[in-house]
């Protein structure tokens, strides 16, 4: 900003203005010697968050044992676990394995409270889950606590004691008592953590021997990467490509608008557009309103400050300097009060320059009015709307569902390290699938276009429904088989058939099709016909898959009327465009 108000006129001044530059960086690396940034402390946060999400979890499975649970938690976690070659030699050890740890315990708790598949609804065996899930939620939170502060931590006698299997007392039977075993199995490991602390204190726990770092690339091993990206959004239906292109366009006519006016600060036409855009309309509109507002009072108390103060420049720059911090401080708060506060920075800093208020003032307002109207128009002539985008982002999910339970299947039907990791990799391909899905309903729901494809009730009724049908993977993966255990070979072919409808359901929901499961249905009634019939749990998951399915195939499918009409409609666009290509076909004969 200093450089933007007092442009350099000569050599001189060019290198006396690079000179501050270079002088506040100086001093920015000093504070930070001074008043040093926690190491690996965003690695620890985001595994602490997990741990605490997993704890949070197995509370909220106390009074609701069918609760959901949202990945992001541990899709962050994962991420901030991708390191360097050289962060991956210098990092704790207590930061490598717990993540893993996380993502075994939450099936495990799930399948404990789960009615279906582990303790009964009422009795003594439900007041037995409780007690793990109450005990299972105070251990990990310890554990979070351990790794955010890096300092041993306490659990109660009372978690630790529930804890504690009775071989001979122990009420849960059957798949809840396995579950119950192996979740205090985990807890174990927890409890490690928890009391570790920094591994300079006691031995930290464990890493799998399976276990593999996560490398994150290079700076030069990222330009593939780049590359890469750019090939796959270079296309017209891309909505990155669409704001790159909005982006593009605004910020240059901004400018070329803003040169043609009598002000002296055009460039803050193109500034405003830049920062207010964002891919989603909602968030746009949002930003521009909230960046006036925010100018509007930004200018208002800064004026009122400068003639209450009078013209002094010393006086301007540490408010310039208040006002800097106060938006620093405040931009998680709210980008209004954020703006606000960086209006008033760049009044008081432009004061410094001796520019009068008179002038300051007005300009700072038109020009971000203009700046936040062309980023609104740039949505009315080139628009990427996400809801005729919702059937396709359900398809993927669903297919992605598919691969995941046909996965879990297969390891029961051959239990080894390769279907395990392939497991792992249906995972996480379909947590990324159901990432899409949600950002693009959740800026569907908040965008003023009629829903196509998918009404409103429809896209929520399948979001549950495919929720279900992951639940009931979910807990069927909490018992997946050691790999010594018998193979259970009904369940490759009902992974098969859960596979392939699946991906023909996917194609039919960008279709406007009702889907059907007839090779699911076939292969579960071959599988009631089997001798033996494998474990319960897989069976119980598989038909509650079943139903999830049923309730997808009915919030999606559409009525004999809506077939008929949406048929009707079709072979009318069809003849309309046939007779305009007819016309326009005669009369090229007849001007020849």
């Amino acid at each position: 900003m200093l450089v933007t108000v007092t442009l350099p006129t000569s050599i001189g001044r060019a290198l006396e203005h690079a000179g501050i530059i270079a002088l506040g960086g100086v001093a920015q690396a000093l504070l930070i010697l001074l008043f040093p940034i926690r190491r690996w402390g965003a690695h620890r946060d985001a595994l602490a968050d997990a741990l605490a999400a997993v704890a949070d979890y197995a509370r909220r499975l106390r009074h609701d044992p069918t609760a959901p649970f949202d990945p992001e938690p541990l899709m962050t976690a994962r991420d901030a676990a991708a390191v360097t070659p050289s962060q991956a030699r210098t990092r704790p050890s207590v930061l490598h394995g717990p993540r893993g740890l996380a993502e075994r315990i939450r099936p495990v708790v799930a399948a404990l409270a789960d009615p279906g598949v582990g303790a009964p609804p009422e009795g003594p065996g439900r007041d037995r889950a409780r007690e793990l899930l109450d005990a299972a939620a105070e251990v990990l939170d310890a554990a979070a606590r351990s790794i955010r502060r890096g300092t041993p931590t306490e659990v109660s006698p009372g978690s630790t004691d529930a804890l504690c299997v009775d071989e001979e007392h122990e009420v849960l039977e059957g798949p809840a008592r396995q579950a119950a075993e192996r979740l205090v199995e985990l807890l174990g490991e927890a409890l490690e953590i928890a009391r570790c602390g920094t591994p300079g204190r006691t031995p930290a726990p464990p890493v799998p021997e399976d276990a593999q770092v996560l490398v994150r690339p290079t700076m030069f091993r990222l330009v593939p990467v780049v590359v890469r990206a750019v090939r796959r959004e270079l296309r017209r239906d891309s909505p990155v490509f669409r704001h790159a292109v909005r982006l593009a366009a605004v910020a240059t006519l901004g400018y070329l608008i803003a040169a043609r006016l009598p002000v002296g600060h055009g460039y803050w036409v193109p500034i405003t557009s830049v920062m207010v855009m964002r891919p989603d309309f909602h968030q746009t509109y949002a930003r521009a309103v909230a960046r006036l507002a925010g100018t509007l009072a930004g200018v208002a108390l800064a004026t009122g400050m400068g003639r209450a103060l009078g013209p002094d420049a010393q006086v301007f720059g540490l408010l310039a300097v208040v006002s800097a911090g106060l938006s620093f401080m405040l931009n998680r708060t709210g980008y209004a009060y954020s703006q606000c506060f960086t209006a008033a920075y760049v009044v008081f800093l432009l004061g410094m320059g001796g520019q009068a208020w008179e002038q300051t003032v007005p300009e700072r307002v038109v020009l971000t009015l203009l700046g936040g109207a062309l980023a609104m128009l740039a949505y009315v002539v080139f628009p990427a709307w996400e809801t005729p985008r919702l059937p396709g982002r359900l398809a993927d999910w669903l297919a992605a569902e598919g691969r995941y339970a046909a996965a879990v299947l297969r390891s029961y039907a051959e239990p080894t390290r390769e279907h395990h990791a392939d497991l792992r990799r249906a995972l996480l391909a379909n947590r990324e699938a159901r990432a899409a899905w949600q950002e693009a309903y959740d800026r569907a729901r908040q965008e003023p276009v009629r829903p196509r494809g998918l009404t409103s009730r429809e896209a929520e009724e399948a979001q549950e429904a495919i929720k279900g049908f992951d639940r009931a993977a979910m807990l069927m993966e909490s018992h997946l088989p050691r790999a010594d255990s018998r193979p259970v070979p009904e369940a490759e072919r009902l992974a098969e058939a859960l596979e392939a409808d699946t991906a023909q359901a996917a194609v039919d929901v960008r279709e406007h099709r009702n889907p059907d499961w007839a090779r699911v249905e076939e292969a579960l009634h071959a599988w009631e016909g089997a001798a033996g019939g494998g474990s319960p749990v897989v069976r119980r998951g598989a038909e509650m898959q079943k139903r999830a399915l049923e309730a997808l195939a009915t919030a999606v499918s559409r009525t004999p009327l809506e077939r008929d009409v949406g048929s009707a409609l079709e072979e009318q666009r069809v003849r309309a465009a046939a007779a305009t290509e007819g016309d326009g076909s005669g009369s090229a004969h007849r001007g020849g």
